[in-house]
């Protein structure tokens, strides 16, 4: 078992928002949201951590790929 955390910082994740959610929760018309009312608890030690406002799906596939490569004996 590995924990990858993908993550990313609030105004990235607000900027990729299609559907509007984050501008819903904002207003008050979505309560609840993680991040915006609710608290977000990030992973306290996960053996990878992968922040998608810096490096692009194929950087983040190749970081799983190295970790899974360097795992495997565990």
């Amino acid at each position: 078992f590995l924990e990858i955390h993908i993550d990313a910082p609030l105004a990235a994740v607000e900027a990729r928002d299609v559907k509007g959610l984050y501008a819903k929760a904002r207003s008050g018309r979505l309560a609840n949201f993680t991040g915006i009312d609710s608290p977000y608890e990030a992973p306290e030690a996960p053996d990878l951590r992968i922040d998608t406002a810096a490096c692009s799906p194929e950087q983040a596939a190749d970081l799983i790929m190295d970790l899974i490569r360097t795992t495997q004996g565990r």
